[in-house]
């Protein structure tokens, strides 16, 4: 008897998943305490890394609340979760503060900034996958269909207009997978991805080619990374010293990612013994959270980054295997939601650090430094571990 619930707890967890959640977080924070090595901080408390260790308490904390009750439950405060987050996201242009060109946080006192975006997807999926839960016979009603489209757009457009790209253009592949697992008709769901795809096309083109009178919607530093990306001479010939220096700073981070990727070979030169960072070629504000895959692959080579890639699959795989085992679809589709966002957080990261996709401002799970990104990665994972432990349940 005892023996038996002892099993049945150990079921309950999903040992792949929780492992290599933990492992990115270890690495995330050694390769962070790696970036600030150089830098003079005189109190402890005040190191990145340190703070990086509260953030993942904090996040642990979550997940350990989030267990205490099973997903069908907070389905049921999935309205008043979205609300919340749009109202978050409201606030920003009005509380928020600016830093490096774009207004995306809010100042919570004691040193700390609160980015709502990072919330407001999690809140997304959630409200979503309660609201595409219904019967299938509903879901072939245009009315309900456009419902979970305006829910999709609202923060789309908020945090687009902050400026954050990156993170609205992610809320797209995530409202259309979800919506493919949850039976939308196949004919509508192929037309709007059609549209979804020509959206971003053209927003990226015009953003690189398009006269700015045209895009005004775009910021002047997305412009130059995407003309950068394009190969586009971004400079006028008579630019003045400071101009040129100011372009140098904004495209000089891709090519120097690049550099830190290939230059660590195949098993690095050593942790901490990076010299991209150390020297000042990757920026002391994004080594280590946009360009932390770039330190790792520097200081521990192609096997590091195989290790990383590895961690990752494994989480993706072990989620793909939640939502296919899930007992309902509500499950199934917060599962699939997850998995589409961690899936698209990792490729559009690693991807500009290997520069086969734009400078954008989208942290890596686990790894990047910050405290939303990493919190909510860690909510989300842990709503992936609720659906695998009360996947028995009913």
């Amino acid at each position: 008897m005892y023996e038996a619930e002892l099993n049945e707890r150990a079921n309950r967890i999903e040992w792949p998943l929780i492992v290599a959640a933990v492992g990115l977080l270890i690495i995330g924070v050694l390769f962070i305490s790696s970036v600030c090595a150089a830098q003079d901080v005189s109190d402890w408390y005040k190191e990145l890394y340190v703070r990086q260790i509260a953030f993942c308490v904090v996040g642990i904390a979550a997940v350990a609340a989030l267990c205490m009750f099973d997903y069908v439950t907070l389905a049921r405060w999935s309205i008043v979760i979205y609300w919340l987050s749009i109202i978050f996201l409201i606030c920003v242009p009005i509380f928020g503060t600016t830093m490096l060109g774009a207004k995306r946080w809010i100042d919570v006192g004691l040193g700390f900034r609160l980015q709502p975006s990072e919330f407001a997807k999690v809140g997304f999926i959630i409200a979503l996958a309660n609201y595409l839960s219904r019967p299938i016979e509903e879901l072939r009603n245009p009315a309900t269909i456009w419902k979970a489209i305006g829910m999709t757009v609202l923060p789309f457009l908020l945090i687009l207009k902050e400026p954050d790209m990156g993170s609205a253009l992610v809320f797209l592949p995530v409202c259309l997978m979800m919506m493919f697992v949850a039976g939308v008709s196949q004919k509508f769901l192929a037309k709007l991805t059609g549209a979804a795809c020509l959206f971003a096309v053209i927003i990226v083109i015009a953003g690189a080619f398009a006269p700015p009178r045209f895009t005004p919607f775009i910021k002047d530093y997305q412009r130059d990374r995407l003309k950068t990306y394009f190969g586009q001479r971004v400079l006028p010939k008579n630019a003045t010293p400071a101009e040129r220096a100011r372009h140098r700073a904004k495209s000089y981070n891709a090519e120097q990612a690049l550099i830190s990727v290939g230059s660590g070979g195949f098993t690095g030169k050593g942790w901490r013994q990076g010299t991209q960072h150390s020297l000042g070629f990757l920026p002391s504000a994004g080594a280590h959270n946009d360009f932390i895959f770039s330190v790792i692959a520097e200081e521990e080579g192609f096997m590091g980054s195989v290790v990383i890639l590895t961690l990752y699959t494994v989480l993706l795989f072990s989620g793909i295997k939640i939502a296919s085992q899930a007992r309902d679809r509500l499950g199934k589709l917060m599962a699939v939601g997850v998995v589409t966002l961690l899936f698209c957080h990792i490729f559009i990261n690693i991807g500009m650090n290997i520069s086969i996709l734009p400078v954008t401002g989208i942290p890596l799970p686990l790894l990047s430094y910050g405290g939303s990104s990493v919190v909510c990665s860690l909510i989300a994972i842990g709503i992936l571990h609720n659906i695998h432990s009360y996947r028995r349940s009913y």
